[in-house]
């Protein structure tokens, strides 16, 4: 078992405010990626997702290029021990440390993969979040505390985000399918009281990282409509998101409710950046990888113009299914050369 070691908080590098991000102190628009295998180790635990050579991935991207990664505690569990074992994650930290690379470390997701494969409902925001889970070896707010502790001397790290694509639905029968979802009348103040208690939290253990936590933003349980902003208006929560699919060349896809324009001026309202944190389009079984780039190099621009602070794409994984139509980038995709023409830093601001 590998000790739980606390380190000192280290550099904070990343910025925000609502002109958006900065990076050691210089204007910075982020056009990174998602690559939530980073952390799989099939030597050490029972992974996310094929295992990914960690220096070939961080020496694929531009300078200065934030990914968006699984940092759930199921990967710091030992296969073979049922212990804590950090080895595999603490591998993904050294390895963009060596590259020069950032990293937004997702603590958990809401459709439970690769841990317990359990749909959070509404009582997980409440208070389940402070109970051990099947298959777990601490509470979820007690990985935030060995997490952040952890790795928060690391300069590496551009933010922290508490939950992927959160939503304080209940599910009838356990069957928590879409359309048997129901969205309880007290959603947001759920969702919003979580945020407000796992942030603060992480801000007690490392003052001055970005939080963040990640709204898909299209009128999900918890966040649609004003609720977005009701929960985005966290003291705890500093970079906002939206998660932008199945709108292939659009710059501002969704509704006059829950669409990304609506989002960006919640956002400007709030005074706080919005990241487009994903951003997927299929390719490969005879869709063009070469025609995925051009629309997304499309929407990235229309996006910048409009006023968001970053952009990332779903998702670098190591063996793409080229036979298939699916979100994979891999090695060579020309999206990379994409990522180098909008990752930029510019002049200092004050």
């Amino acid at each position: 078992m590998t000790g739980t070691g606390a380190a000192s908080p280290g550099p904070v590098r990343v910025a925000a405010d609502g002109a958006g991000l900065t990076l050691d102190g210089r204007a910075w628009w982020p056009a990174g990626m998602n690559a939530y295998q980073l952390g799989t180790d099939w030597s050490i635990n029972r992974g996310c997702g094929a295992q990914v050579d960690l220096d070939r991935y961080f020496s694929l991207l531009p300078p200065r290029t934030v990914t968006r990664f699984d940092a759930f505690q199921s990967l710091a569990i030992n296969k073979h021990t049922g212990e804590l074992d950090f080895t595999a994650l603490d591998k993904v930290f050294a390895a963009a440390q060596r590259h020069g690379q950032l990293l937004i470390p997702v603590l958990t997701a809401q459709d439970g993969a690769c841990e317990d494969e359990v749909f959070k409902q509404r009582d997980w925001y409440v208070d389940g979040w402070r109970k051990v889970a099947p298959g777990a070896v601490m509470s979820f707010a007690d990985w935030v505390d060995a997490a952040v502790q952890r790795w928060r001397g690391s300069p590496t790290v551009a933010a922290w985000e508490l939950v992927g694509e959160p939503e304080t639905s209940v599910c009838p029968g356990g069957d928590c399918s879409f359309a048997n979802r129901v969205c309880p009348e007290d959603a947001a103040r759920v969702l919003r009281a979580f945020v407000d208690q796992a942030g603060e939290r992480v801000r007690e253990l490392d003052p001055g990282r970005l939080i963040t936590v990640g709204l898909t933003g299209g009128g999900q349980c918890g966040t649609a409509g004003e609720d977005y902003a009701y929960v985005g208006a966290s003291p705890n929560l500093d970079l906002l998101q939206y998660h932008d699919y199945h709108a292939d060349g659009v710059a501002l896809p969704g509704d006059q409710w829950n669409g990304l324009a609506v989002r960006i001026r919640q956002a400007k309202a709030l005074d706080k950046p919005l990241l487009v944190a994903e951003i997927g389009e299929s390719a490969g079984g005879g869709l063009s990888t070469a025609r995925r780039a051009v629309d997304i190099a499309a929407k990235i621009a229309g996006q910048r113009a409009a006023g968001t602070a970053g952009a990332l794409l779903w998702s670098f994984v190591p063996d793409p299914r080229a036979d298939e139509q699916t979100y994979d980038i891999g090695a060579g995709d020309p999206l990379f050369p994409v990522l180098g023409q909008y990752n930029t830093v510019g002049a200092p601001r004050d």
